[in-house]
């Protein structure tokens, strides 16, 4: 199980910090990602991590504006996500999937096999 909170109403320009915590096992045991989805729209992949691996991969559309981060002590998987802007307003779900997920999987949905309530974000004046 997976329970995402941080979410909110901000405004264009602002940052917000969403965090995913993982019950029962270590986050650095999976391939962990973000996927929101805005209404009317399809889900979209946001950012993944795989841990084993030390990599993160973004959506171009957050590239530069988002961050992806772990925090051991915790067990948490946080979303630093600054420069928000309108378009980012969706749901957002933190994720979880194989520890070695190959790269081609990582922004598709169904490869993941645990999935959080999600989060809403609106980012409006």
């Amino acid at each position: 199980q997976l329970q995402a909170s941080g979410g909110g109403l901000i405004q264009p320009g602002g940052s917000l910090r969403l965090s995913c915590a993982p019950s029962g096992r270590s986050f650095s045991t999976y391939t962990t990602a973000w996927f929101r989805q805005a209404p009317g729209k399809e889900r979209e992949f946001v950012a993944a991590s795989r841990w084993s691996r030390g990599d993160k991969t973004y959506a171009d559309s957050v590239k530069g504006r988002f961050t992806i981060s772990g925090d051991y002590a915790k067990n948490t998987v946080n979303l630093e996500m600054t420069s928000l802007k309108p378009e980012d307003t969706a749901v957002y779900y933190c994720v979880a999937g194989p520890r070695s997920l190959i790269t081609s999987s990582l922004r598709t949905p169904h490869y993941y096999d645990s999935w959080g309530q999600g989060t809403q974000v609106t980012v409006s004046s």
